[in-house]
Protein backbone atom coordinates (compact mmCIF):
# COMPACT_ATOMS: atom_id res chain seq x y z
CA UNK A 1 0.00 0.00 0.00
CA UNK A 2 1.21 3.65 -0.76
CA UNK A 3 0.90 4.54 2.62
CA UNK A 4 1.38 8.09 1.36
CA UNK A 5 -1.18 8.95 -0.80
CA UNK A 6 -3.80 6.65 1.29
CA UNK A 7 -3.43 9.77 3.74
CA UNK A 8 -3.32 12.50 1.70
CA UNK A 9 -6.56 11.22 0.95
CA UNK A 10 -7.39 12.91 4.61
CA UNK A 11 -8.08 16.69 5.31
CA UNK A 12 -8.05 16.31 9.43
CA UNK A 13 -4.73 15.57 10.94
CA UNK A 14 -3.93 12.09 9.67
CA UNK A 15 -0.78 9.86 9.63
CA UNK A 16 0.14 6.21 9.19
CA UNK A 17 1.61 4.19 12.03
CA UNK A 18 3.58 1.18 12.17
CA UNK A 19 4.00 -1.17 14.57
CA UNK A 20 6.55 -4.35 14.94
CA UNK A 21 4.96 -7.81 16.04
CA UNK A 22 6.71 -9.81 18.53
CA UNK A 23 6.20 -13.82 18.52
CA UNK A 24 5.49 -13.55 22.57
CA UNK A 25 2.52 -11.47 21.28
CA UNK A 26 4.34 -8.34 22.70
CA UNK A 27 5.92 -5.25 20.29
CA UNK A 28 8.63 -3.52 19.37
CA UNK A 29 9.22 0.16 17.56
CA UNK A 30 6.36 2.13 17.06
CA UNK A 31 6.62 4.32 13.98
CA UNK A 32 4.88 7.02 12.35
CA UNK A 33 5.50 6.16 8.57
CA UNK A 34 3.75 8.92 6.55
CA UNK A 35 1.57 12.24 7.22
CA UNK A 36 -0.75 14.17 5.41
CA UNK A 37 -0.13 17.97 5.06
CA UNK A 38 -2.16 19.02 7.88
CA UNK A 39 -0.01 16.45 10.49
CA UNK A 40 3.26 17.52 9.41
CA UNK A 41 2.30 21.27 9.76
CA UNK A 42 1.25 20.10 13.24
CA UNK A 43 4.73 19.69 13.73
CA UNK A 44 6.45 21.57 11.90
CA UNK A 45 4.61 25.19 11.54
CA UNK A 46 5.32 26.95 14.63
CA UNK A 47 1.89 28.91 14.56
CA UNK A 48 0.65 25.51 15.17
CA UNK A 49 -1.22 25.09 18.36
CA UNK A 50 0.51 21.57 19.04
CA UNK A 51 4.21 22.87 17.68
CA UNK A 52 5.58 23.87 20.57
CA UNK A 53 4.98 20.57 22.36
CA UNK A 54 6.63 18.47 19.93
CA UNK A 55 10.34 17.29 20.48
CA UNK A 56 11.38 17.47 17.66
CA UNK A 57 10.17 20.16 15.26
CA UNK A 58 11.34 17.97 11.52
CA UNK A 59 9.08 15.61 10.39
CA UNK A 60 10.95 12.58 8.82
CA UNK A 61 8.96 9.83 7.42
CA UNK A 62 9.00 6.47 9.45
CA UNK A 63 10.91 7.84 12.47
CA UNK A 64 10.20 6.89 16.39
CA UNK A 65 6.79 8.22 17.65
CA UNK A 66 9.35 9.30 20.57
CA UNK A 67 10.95 11.48 18.46
CA UNK A 68 8.04 13.99 18.70
CA UNK A 69 6.42 12.87 21.80
CA UNK A 70 7.27 11.31 25.24
CA UNK A 71 7.37 7.45 26.07
CA UNK A 72 3.55 7.18 26.42
CA UNK A 73 2.30 3.84 27.84
CA UNK A 74 -1.36 4.91 26.90
CA UNK A 75 -0.39 5.70 23.20
CA UNK A 76 1.25 2.53 22.73
CA UNK A 77 -1.62 0.59 24.03
CA UNK A 78 -4.05 2.32 21.25
CA UNK A 79 -1.74 1.72 18.80
CA UNK A 80 -1.41 -2.01 20.17
CA UNK A 81 -4.94 -2.67 20.19
CA UNK A 82 -5.89 -1.03 16.57
CA UNK A 83 -2.93 -2.34 14.28
CA UNK A 84 -2.47 -5.76 15.97
CA UNK A 85 -5.89 -6.82 17.79
CA UNK A 86 -7.71 -4.60 14.89
CA UNK A 87 -9.98 -2.99 16.90
CA UNK A 88 -10.99 0.70 16.27
CA UNK A 89 -10.09 3.52 18.83
CA UNK A 90 -11.60 6.29 19.56
CA UNK A 91 -10.86 8.50 23.03
CA UNK A 92 -11.44 12.32 23.99
CA UNK A 93 -8.61 13.61 25.99
CA UNK A 94 -6.61 16.30 27.62
CA UNK A 95 -3.09 14.97 28.62
CA UNK A 96 -1.17 16.80 31.05
CA UNK A 97 1.40 17.89 28.71
CA UNK A 98 -0.27 19.63 26.14
CA UNK A 99 -2.50 22.66 26.28
CA UNK A 100 -5.67 21.73 24.28
CA UNK A 101 -8.20 18.65 24.04
CA UNK A 102 -7.50 15.76 21.63
CA UNK A 103 -9.92 13.76 19.51
CA UNK A 104 -8.50 10.34 18.45
CA UNK A 105 -9.57 7.80 15.97
CA UNK A 106 -7.53 4.96 15.10
CA UNK A 107 -8.26 2.52 12.63
CA UNK A 108 -6.87 -0.76 11.29
CA UNK A 109 -4.89 -1.31 7.98
CA UNK A 110 -4.28 -4.46 5.97
CA UNK A 111 -0.74 -5.33 6.05
CA UNK A 112 1.28 -7.62 4.01
CA UNK A 113 4.02 -8.00 6.34
CA UNK A 114 2.89 -10.85 8.94
CA UNK A 115 5.39 -8.90 11.52
CA UNK A 116 3.96 -5.42 11.02
CA UNK A 117 0.34 -3.78 12.28
CA UNK A 118 -0.56 -0.87 11.01
CA UNK A 119 -3.10 1.85 11.71
CA UNK A 120 -4.58 5.11 10.82
CA UNK A 121 -4.31 7.94 13.54
CA UNK A 122 -6.57 11.14 12.75
CA UNK A 123 -6.68 13.70 15.24
CA UNK A 124 -8.52 17.03 16.28
CA UNK A 125 -7.08 19.96 18.57
CA UNK A 126 -9.50 22.01 20.27
CA UNK A 127 -8.30 24.67 23.23
CA UNK A 128 -11.37 24.34 25.11
CA UNK A 129 -13.54 20.80 26.08
CA UNK A 130 -16.22 19.92 24.18
CA UNK A 131 -19.12 18.73 26.48
CA UNK A 132 -20.83 16.76 23.56
CA UNK A 133 -17.42 14.46 22.61
CA UNK A 134 -16.94 13.33 26.57
CA UNK A 135 -20.88 12.21 26.53
CA UNK A 136 -19.90 10.42 23.20
CA UNK A 137 -19.14 7.00 24.53
CA UNK A 138 -20.64 3.67 24.68
CA UNK A 139 -23.81 2.76 26.54
CA UNK A 140 -22.28 0.18 28.81
CA UNK A 141 -19.50 3.12 29.67
CA UNK A 142 -22.11 5.97 30.02
CA UNK A 143 -24.09 3.28 32.10
CA UNK A 144 -21.29 2.97 34.30
CA UNK A 145 -20.13 6.73 34.42
CA UNK A 146 -24.25 7.77 35.21
CA UNK A 147 -24.64 5.16 38.15
CA UNK A 148 -21.63 6.64 39.94
CA UNK A 149 -23.01 10.10 39.09
CA UNK A 150 -26.40 9.22 40.56
CA UNK A 151 -24.66 7.96 43.88
CA UNK A 152 -22.77 11.10 43.94
CA UNK A 153 -25.86 13.51 43.52
CA UNK A 154 -28.17 11.66 46.21
CA UNK A 155 -25.53 11.05 49.15
CA UNK A 156 -26.39 12.00 52.64
CA UNK A 157 -23.13 10.36 53.65
CA UNK A 158 -20.23 11.63 51.26
CA UNK A 159 -17.42 8.77 53.28
CA UNK A 160 -20.43 5.64 52.73
CA UNK A 161 -20.93 6.86 49.52
CA UNK A 162 -17.31 6.81 48.23
CA UNK A 163 -16.29 3.85 49.47
CA UNK A 164 -19.19 2.44 47.61
CA UNK A 165 -18.00 3.61 44.28
CA UNK A 166 -14.55 2.86 44.46
CA UNK A 167 -15.73 -0.91 45.21
CA UNK A 168 -17.55 -0.95 42.16
CA UNK A 169 -14.18 0.33 40.22
CA UNK A 170 -12.72 -1.84 41.90
CA UNK A 171 -15.16 -4.60 40.39
CA UNK A 172 -14.89 -2.79 36.98
CA UNK A 173 -10.97 -3.14 37.18
CA UNK A 174 -11.34 -6.86 38.71
CA UNK A 175 -8.83 -5.84 41.18
CA UNK A 176 -6.72 -6.39 44.04
CA UNK A 177 -7.40 -3.64 45.75
CA UNK A 178 -8.27 0.03 44.54
CA UNK A 179 -8.47 3.28 46.50
CA UNK A 180 -8.75 7.16 46.36
CA UNK A 181 -6.37 8.77 47.48
CA UNK A 182 -6.01 12.71 48.98
CA UNK A 183 -3.20 14.61 48.66
CA UNK A 184 -2.68 17.88 50.42
CA UNK A 185 0.69 19.25 48.29
CA UNK A 186 1.13 22.61 50.82
CA UNK A 187 0.91 20.32 53.82
CA UNK A 188 2.48 17.34 51.89
CA UNK A 189 0.27 14.76 53.37
CA UNK A 190 -2.17 12.47 52.23
CA UNK A 191 -4.77 10.50 53.32
CA UNK A 192 -7.35 7.54 51.93
CA UNK A 193 -10.80 8.79 51.68
CA UNK A 194 -12.05 5.21 50.02
CA UNK A 195 -10.82 1.92 49.76
CA UNK A 196 -11.75 -1.36 48.30
CA UNK A 197 -9.87 -4.71 49.20
CA UNK A 198 -10.58 -8.06 47.38
CA UNK A 199 -8.89 -9.96 49.89
CA UNK A 200 -7.66 -8.59 52.94
CA UNK A 201 -6.01 -11.47 54.23
CA UNK A 202 -3.09 -11.29 51.67
CA UNK A 203 -3.59 -7.38 50.91
CA UNK A 204 -2.68 -4.57 52.93
CA UNK A 205 -4.55 -1.48 52.87
CA UNK A 206 -2.92 1.84 52.28
CA UNK A 207 -2.77 2.86 55.72
CA UNK A 208 0.02 0.28 55.97
CA UNK A 209 1.88 2.09 53.52
CA UNK A 210 1.00 6.02 54.54
CA UNK A 211 4.02 6.65 56.54
CA UNK A 212 7.30 9.14 56.82
CA UNK A 213 8.35 9.28 53.14
CA UNK A 214 5.44 7.54 51.72
CA UNK A 215 4.18 11.43 50.53
CA UNK A 216 7.56 11.80 48.41
CA UNK A 217 6.26 8.19 45.99
CA UNK A 218 3.35 10.31 45.56
CA UNK A 219 4.77 13.60 44.71
CA UNK A 220 6.91 11.66 41.97
CA UNK A 221 3.36 9.62 40.43
CA UNK A 222 3.26 13.42 38.33
CA UNK A 223 6.68 12.95 36.32
CA UNK A 224 5.82 8.91 36.13
CA UNK A 225 2.32 9.44 34.57
CA UNK A 226 4.89 11.44 32.23
CA UNK A 227 2.44 14.41 30.73
CA UNK A 228 -0.25 11.68 29.97
CA UNK A 229 -3.45 11.66 31.40
CA UNK A 230 -3.31 8.27 33.28
CA UNK A 231 -0.78 5.84 34.25
CA UNK A 232 -1.56 2.57 32.79
CA UNK A 233 0.92 -0.62 33.93
CA UNK A 234 -0.09 -4.18 32.27
CA UNK A 235 2.70 -6.32 31.77
CA UNK A 236 6.57 -7.01 33.00
CA UNK A 237 6.92 -4.51 29.50
CA UNK A 238 5.62 -1.58 31.32
CA UNK A 239 7.05 -2.31 34.21
CA UNK A 240 10.46 -2.11 32.82
CA UNK A 241 9.33 1.73 31.57
CA UNK A 242 8.00 2.18 35.45
CA UNK A 243 11.40 1.07 36.48
CA UNK A 244 12.92 3.53 34.59
CA UNK A 245 10.95 6.27 35.33
CA UNK A 246 10.47 5.78 38.93
CA UNK A 247 13.05 3.38 40.26
CA UNK A 248 12.30 3.99 44.19
CA UNK A 249 7.90 3.03 43.44
CA UNK A 250 8.61 0.28 41.54
CA UNK A 251 10.87 -1.40 44.20
CA UNK A 252 7.60 -0.74 46.77
CA UNK A 253 5.44 -1.65 44.03
CA UNK A 254 7.24 -5.27 43.52
CA UNK A 255 8.11 -5.78 47.50
CA UNK A 256 4.58 -6.00 47.80
CA UNK A 257 3.49 -8.09 44.84
CA UNK A 258 1.92 -5.78 42.63
CA UNK A 259 2.36 -6.71 39.00
CA UNK A 260 -0.15 -4.34 36.86
CA UNK A 261 -1.39 -0.63 38.33
CA UNK A 262 -3.86 1.80 37.22
CA UNK A 263 -3.55 5.29 38.66
CA UNK A 264 -5.46 8.10 37.36
CA UNK A 265 -5.19 11.76 39.12
CA UNK A 266 -7.97 13.50 40.43
CA UNK A 267 -7.89 17.08 38.84
CA UNK A 268 -10.00 20.10 39.65
CA UNK A 269 -9.42 23.63 38.15
CA UNK A 270 -5.75 22.48 36.88
CA UNK A 271 -5.18 21.36 40.47
CA UNK A 272 -4.24 17.88 41.75
CA UNK A 273 -6.98 16.64 44.60
CA UNK A 274 -5.56 13.27 44.82
CA UNK A 275 -5.67 9.83 42.85
CA UNK A 276 -7.83 6.69 42.43
CA UNK A 277 -5.18 3.61 41.76
CA UNK A 278 -5.88 -0.03 41.83
CA UNK A 279 -3.42 -2.98 41.71
CA UNK A 280 -3.34 -6.25 39.97
CA UNK A 281 -6.32 -5.37 37.79
CA UNK A 282 -7.69 -7.38 35.01
CA UNK A 283 -5.66 -6.87 32.16
CA UNK A 284 -8.36 -8.10 29.36
CA UNK A 285 -10.59 -5.29 30.53
CA UNK A 286 -8.15 -1.96 29.82
CA UNK A 287 -10.10 -0.44 27.71
CA UNK A 288 -12.65 -0.09 29.26
CA UNK A 289 -11.30 0.89 32.76
CA UNK A 290 -9.66 3.41 30.91
CA UNK A 291 -12.79 4.60 28.97
CA UNK A 292 -14.38 4.65 32.00
CA UNK A 293 -12.55 6.20 34.94
CA UNK A 294 -11.65 8.92 32.06
CA UNK A 295 -14.83 10.19 32.21
CA UNK A 296 -15.89 8.94 35.79
CA UNK A 297 -12.63 10.42 37.74
CA UNK A 298 -13.58 14.29 36.62
CA UNK A 299 -16.90 13.48 38.46
CA UNK A 300 -15.20 12.64 41.42
CA UNK A 301 -12.82 14.94 41.09
CA UNK A 302 -15.66 17.69 41.12
CA UNK A 303 -17.46 15.93 44.18
CA UNK A 304 -14.31 16.23 46.22
CA UNK A 305 -13.84 19.61 45.03
CA UNK A 306 -17.60 20.63 46.48
CA UNK A 307 -17.17 18.49 49.68
CA UNK A 308 -14.04 20.15 50.46
CA UNK A 309 -15.17 23.91 49.95
CA UNK A 310 -18.17 22.94 51.98
CA UNK A 311 -15.93 21.60 54.83
CA UNK A 312 -13.87 24.78 54.45
CA UNK A 313 -17.09 27.17 54.73
CA UNK A 314 -17.96 25.01 57.64
CA UNK A 315 -14.78 25.94 59.59
CA UNK A 316 -14.98 29.43 58.66
CA UNK A 317 -18.86 29.43 60.11
CA UNK A 318 -18.16 27.52 63.09
CA UNK A 319 -14.46 28.19 64.16
CA UNK A 320 -13.11 31.14 65.90
CA UNK A 321 -10.10 31.64 63.95
CA UNK A 322 -8.12 33.51 66.52
CA UNK A 323 -8.34 31.12 69.49
CA UNK A 324 -9.03 27.62 66.60
CA UNK A 325 -11.98 26.59 69.23
CA UNK A 326 -15.42 26.55 68.41
CA UNK A 327 -17.32 30.16 68.16
CA UNK A 328 -20.53 31.75 69.19
CA UNK A 329 -21.88 30.40 66.10
CA UNK A 330 -21.70 26.67 66.75
CA UNK A 331 -22.58 27.11 70.09
CA UNK A 332 -25.71 28.25 69.52
CA UNK A 333 -26.43 25.24 66.55
CA UNK A 334 -25.15 23.01 69.02
CA UNK A 335 -27.48 24.16 72.13
CA UNK A 336 -30.15 24.27 69.37
CA UNK A 337 -29.60 20.79 68.05
CA UNK A 338 -29.97 19.62 71.50
CA UNK A 339 -33.38 21.62 72.42
CA UNK A 340 -35.20 21.08 69.33
CA UNK A 341 -34.34 17.33 69.31
CA UNK A 342 -32.41 17.16 66.65
CA UNK A 343 -29.21 15.99 68.64
CA UNK A 344 -29.73 13.40 70.94
CA UNK A 345 -30.22 15.10 74.71
CA UNK A 346 -27.43 14.13 76.69
CA UNK A 347 -28.40 12.49 80.48
CA UNK A 348 -25.83 13.20 81.87
CA UNK A 349 -23.70 16.69 81.15
CA UNK A 350 -21.81 19.67 83.22
CA UNK A 351 -21.75 23.20 81.73
CA UNK A 352 -18.94 25.43 82.74
CA UNK A 353 -18.61 29.47 81.51
CA UNK A 354 -15.23 30.81 81.96
CA UNK A 355 -14.30 34.20 81.63
CA UNK A 356 -11.32 35.73 81.32
CA UNK A 357 -9.67 38.31 84.11
CA UNK A 358 -7.35 41.17 82.55
CA UNK A 359 -8.15 41.29 79.09
CA UNK A 360 -9.56 44.87 79.06
CA UNK A 361 -6.21 45.89 81.05
CA UNK A 362 -3.88 43.96 78.75
CA UNK A 363 -5.60 45.54 75.41
CA UNK A 364 -5.48 49.04 77.01
CA UNK A 365 -2.09 48.75 78.51
CA UNK A 366 0.21 46.89 75.66
CA UNK A 367 -2.09 46.43 72.62
CA UNK A 368 -4.28 44.36 70.76
CA UNK A 369 -1.71 42.13 69.52
CA UNK A 370 -0.48 41.35 73.41
CA UNK A 371 -4.49 40.97 73.94
CA UNK A 372 -5.09 38.32 71.44
CA UNK A 373 -2.53 36.16 72.66
CA UNK A 374 -3.69 36.16 75.84
CA UNK A 375 -7.46 34.83 74.46
CA UNK A 376 -5.07 32.16 72.77
CA UNK A 377 -3.22 31.09 75.46
CA UNK A 378 -6.64 30.90 77.25
CA UNK A 379 -8.12 28.74 74.77
CA UNK A 380 -5.25 26.52 74.71
CA UNK A 381 -5.21 26.33 78.62
CA UNK A 382 -8.77 25.23 78.59
CA UNK A 383 -8.32 22.57 75.73
CA UNK A 384 -5.18 21.13 77.87
CA UNK A 385 -7.26 20.99 81.41
CA UNK A 386 -10.55 19.92 79.63
CA UNK A 387 -9.39 17.64 77.10
CA UNK A 388 -12.80 15.61 75.97
CA UNK A 389 -15.09 19.25 76.55
CA UNK A 390 -16.46 21.06 73.58
CA UNK A 391 -14.85 24.19 74.36
CA UNK A 392 -16.73 27.59 72.57
CA UNK A 393 -15.55 31.52 72.62
CA UNK A 394 -18.97 32.38 73.68
CA UNK A 395 -17.65 36.43 73.62
CA UNK A 396 -15.35 38.37 73.90
CA UNK A 397 -13.63 37.09 76.86
CA UNK A 398 -16.03 34.30 77.45
CA UNK A 399 -15.71 30.63 77.01
CA UNK A 400 -18.25 27.92 77.42
CA UNK A 401 -17.58 24.27 77.84
CA UNK A 402 -19.99 21.35 77.63
CA UNK A 403 -19.07 18.14 78.91
CA UNK A 404 -20.84 14.82 78.31
CA UNK A 405 -20.28 11.99 80.31
CA UNK A 406 -17.57 13.39 82.24
CA UNK A 407 -17.50 12.83 85.93
CA UNK A 408 -19.10 15.41 88.27
CA UNK A 409 -16.47 15.05 90.79
CA UNK A 410 -13.51 15.39 88.05
CA UNK A 411 -14.97 18.34 86.37
CA UNK A 412 -15.04 20.24 89.82
CA UNK A 413 -11.60 19.09 90.91
CA UNK A 414 -10.39 20.39 87.80
CA UNK A 415 -12.02 23.78 87.84
CA UNK A 416 -10.79 24.98 91.39
CA UNK A 417 -7.76 23.71 90.12
CA UNK A 418 -7.66 26.38 87.36
CA UNK A 419 -9.65 28.57 89.89
CA UNK A 420 -6.63 28.59 92.31
CA UNK A 421 -4.20 28.65 89.70
CA UNK A 422 -6.08 31.81 88.27
CA UNK A 423 -4.90 33.62 91.23
CA UNK A 424 -1.51 33.66 90.74
CA UNK A 425 -1.09 37.25 88.86
CA UNK A 426 1.62 35.38 86.29
CA UNK A 427 -0.88 32.75 85.28
CA UNK A 428 -3.58 33.14 82.98
CA UNK A 429 -6.69 33.82 85.36
CA UNK A 430 -10.46 32.86 85.21
CA UNK A 431 -13.42 33.37 86.73
CA UNK A 432 -15.86 30.36 86.55
CA UNK A 433 -18.76 28.89 86.58
CA UNK A 434 -19.57 24.93 87.02
CA UNK A 435 -23.27 23.65 86.23
CA UNK A 436 -23.64 19.79 86.55
CA UNK A 437 -27.22 17.34 85.80
CA UNK A 438 -26.94 13.73 85.57
CA UNK A 439 -30.70 13.93 85.08
CA UNK A 440 -31.18 14.92 81.34
CA UNK A 441 -32.33 18.18 82.27
CA UNK A 442 -32.67 21.82 79.94
CA UNK A 443 -29.31 22.65 78.77
CA UNK A 444 -30.46 26.00 78.82
CA UNK A 445 -31.55 26.69 82.08
CA UNK A 446 -28.04 24.73 83.12
CA UNK A 447 -26.20 27.51 81.39
CA UNK A 448 -28.00 30.17 83.18
CA UNK A 449 -27.06 28.69 86.45
CA UNK A 450 -23.27 28.24 85.24
CA UNK A 451 -23.33 31.87 84.04
CA UNK A 452 -24.64 33.34 87.41
CA UNK A 453 -21.93 31.20 89.13
CA UNK A 454 -19.54 32.53 86.85
CA UNK A 455 -20.25 36.45 88.19
CA UNK A 456 -20.66 35.35 91.75
CA UNK A 457 -16.62 34.08 91.14
CA UNK A 458 -15.83 37.15 89.46
CA UNK A 459 -17.25 39.65 91.85
CA UNK A 460 -15.36 36.79 94.69
CA UNK A 461 -12.23 37.79 92.99
CA UNK A 462 -11.91 41.49 91.96
CA UNK A 463 -13.29 41.56 95.97
CA UNK A 464 -10.40 39.91 96.71
CA UNK A 465 -7.80 41.50 94.34
CA UNK A 466 -9.72 45.29 93.48
CA UNK A 467 -5.82 46.25 91.78
CA UNK A 468 -6.70 43.67 89.44
CA UNK A 469 -10.52 45.31 88.30
CA UNK A 470 -10.96 46.39 85.06
CA UNK A 471 -11.14 49.99 84.19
Amino acid sequence: MDFQKYVDNFEPMTCIISIEKQDNGGYGDIRIVAGNKAYVESIEDPHHVSSSSMLDNKFVPNSLYEKYIPKDLNFEDSVYNCAVKKKIMHTYIHPERYDFWINMVMMPLRSDDPNMGYCSYSQELTINSNVDMMANTSAEIASAVIKTCIKLRSTENFSETMNEIICDIRELCGADQCCILLTDFKKRECSVLAESVYDESRTKRMDFYIKEGFFDVVESWKNTIAGSSCLIVQDEKDMQVLKERNPVWYDSLREADVNSVVLFPLKHNNEVLGYIWSVNFDIEQTIRIKDTLEITSYFIASEIANYQLLNKLEILSSVDLLTGIYNRNAMNNRVFGITSGREPSPQKFGIIFADLNGLKQKNDEEGHVEGDKLLKGAAALLKKTFPECEIYRAGGDEFMLIAIDVCERVLKERVEKLRKDSENPDNISFALGLYCDDNGGDIRAAMRTADERMYEDKKRYYGKYPERKHR
